[in-house]
């Protein structure tokens, strides 16, 4: 029996083997190919997506404040309200790494060298306090030029309350409600609404319970110095205020041991000149990594 060349079936059987081929060269390629892909996709959002905390060189523990857009301010229903907490919308662009207590005493003798606390007592882990806002703009230059891979500074009065507030928009991060076994306040000859329940004096950081995003101490402890100079809020919708940049009148948030709750609320705004020094006023920082 003679063979037949039949060019069609000799086409037909270097097409199939030609596929084997080829599938099997991206079997042996493509796959290992997509891995790589997958894993730089990977390792680009992990360095691309901020980590949630982060602790200094002091024992400084910092979180993560996402960017968002909040309701600043105090409505009219509250009867507490003050005149300067007109309510408007503000966001915050850029995320940025908040402490999750006040500066500490022990915190602040390590970069000053000196501890100016009237309550010295309380211990290294109460919070720093009798320092003028001046004084934390030292404490932050010298901190600066020690920890060269990040930049401190002092919150804004828009990211301070906006952290505090943690997405609440009551007059506590807890609720509307005054509570004093959640904060340390109510105790003193100003205010005696926590009398047997608060000490009357600082308490170490971190005594009461935190806020959702991890900050302690936003209501009461001690007051906060914030970088802005005190104004009138701008009554529309406003991106990163920083306030009066050149006011001796410096911003202070959050209420102390010393005060009535109301004092003590989210929105509730105060301020001292930029020298002012007295036993319940102290700082928290923001943290920004150096690029």
């Amino acid at each position: 029996m003679r063979f037949r060349f039949d060019p069609l079936i000799i086409k037909q059987a270097l097409r199939a083997e030609t596929g084997k081929i080829t599938m099997g060269i991206r079997r042996k390629y493509l796959i290992p190919i997509i891995g790589t892909i997958l894993i730089l996709c990977v390792v680009y959002f992990y360095l691309n997506v901020p980590e949630n905390r982060f602790v200094n060189d002091l024992g400084m523990v910092f979180v993560y404040i996402p960017p968002g857009t909040f309701v600043m301010g105090s409505p009219k229903t509250d009867l507490w309200r003050k005149e300067d907490e007109i309510p408007h919308q503000v966001t915050i662009s850029t995320g940025y790494y908040m402490q999750t207590t006040e500066v500490t005493q022990k915190q602040w003798q390590a970069v000053m060298g000196a501890n100016p606390s009237t309550f010295k007592d309380c211990g290294g882990d109460c919070p720093v306090e009798t320092v003028s806002w001046r004084d934390a703009q030292e404490f932050i230059r010298k901190f600066n030029q020690m920890d060269h891979h990040n930049e401190y500074r002092l919150p804004t009065e828009a990211e301070w309350e906006y952290a505090c507030r943690a997405g609440s928009t009551m007059r506590y991060a807890w609720g509307d409600e005054a509570d004093c076994r959640k904060a340390n306040y109510g105790n003193s000859r100003l205010a005696s609404e926590c009398k047997n329940i608060n000490p009357g004096k600082p308490a170490p950081v971190g005594s009461y319970q935190a806020n959702p995003w991890g900050l302690y101490d936003m209501h009461g402890n001690v007051w906060e110095w914030c970088a802005d100079g005190y104004g009138a809020y701008e009554n529309t919708t406003v991106t990163d205020p920083e306030g009066i940049s050149n006011s001796t009148k410096r911003v202070l948030r959050g209420g102390a041991y010393f005060d009535p709750a109301e004092s003590c609320r989210t929105a509730n705004r105060c301020w001292d000149p930029s020298d002012y020094r007295v036993q319940d006023i102290g700082f928290r920082l923001i943290r920004r990594p150096v690029q």
